[in-house]
């Protein structure tokens, strides 16, 4: 019996609905200047998350939610919902924690190499080439863009991955450290360019 044409094209549009979309591989360059762009109109974020820490000590992984807050060049609030009440502060490669409850402070510095501020520093300017202290990954899926930057430095960053859309939003933020600890944090709600001053980062 032979099928109606109307039928045939019905099960192809829905064949073609039904396959998940491809990620494809971009250069490096195309995929740093994707988040440098991005990233360029963009002076301030709030934003809620859900974070799943694995750390290479305990068997199962910690989760937690909260809210964020980040302001450019170099500030960056962090304050985590109870069971697991705290705060988090950072300021260029300055870290400094607060658990619910206590007023004493934990603080870390980290390398220089490993604060805000060169980070976005080097992505202030269009790049010609990668720096020769990352190597970069990078794939497109659909309008997702997400980039895997491993910093050669003897720092304690193994590597961060980040997937977002050029309109601003970020989706999803993985931290890995060389010791095996990992950080996936995923965000909703995000709100760009809220103007947000010092009285916001009060910690």
């Amino acid at each position: 019996m032979k099928l109606p044409v109307s039928f045939l094209i019905s099960a192809l549009l829905l064949l073609i609905s039904s396959t998940p979309s491809l990620s494809l591989a971009i250069s490096p360059l195309e995929g740093i200047e994707a988040l440098r762009s991005t990233l360029e109109g963009i002076t301030d974020f709030t934003a809620d998350f859900s974070q799943e820490k694995r750390i290479s000590l305990l068997k199962r992984p910690i989760s937690t939610n909260g809210s964020i807050k980040f302001k450019k060049p170099d500030v960056f609030l962090m304050k985590t919902r109870p069971p697991f009440e705290g705060e988090i502060l950072m300021r260029d490669n300055l870290i400094e924690q607060k658990l619910g409850g206590e007023n004493r402070r934990n603080r870390l510095i980290l390398s220089s190499d490993q604060g805000l501020k060169k980070w976005f520093s080097k992505l202030s300017i269009p790049m010609k080439k990668i720096p020769d202290d990352m190597a970069i990954q990078a794939e497109l899926n659909d309008s997702l863009y997400t980039l895997a930057i491993s910093p050669k430095g003897k720092g304690s960053l193994k590597k961060i991955t980040v997937s977002f859309h050029k309109n601003g939003e970020i989706r999803r933020l993985v931290i890995s450290e060389k010791n095996g600890d990992s950080s996936i944090l995923t965000l909703k709600n995000m709100k760009l360019n809220q103007g947000l001053s010092e009285k916001d980062f009060k910690f």
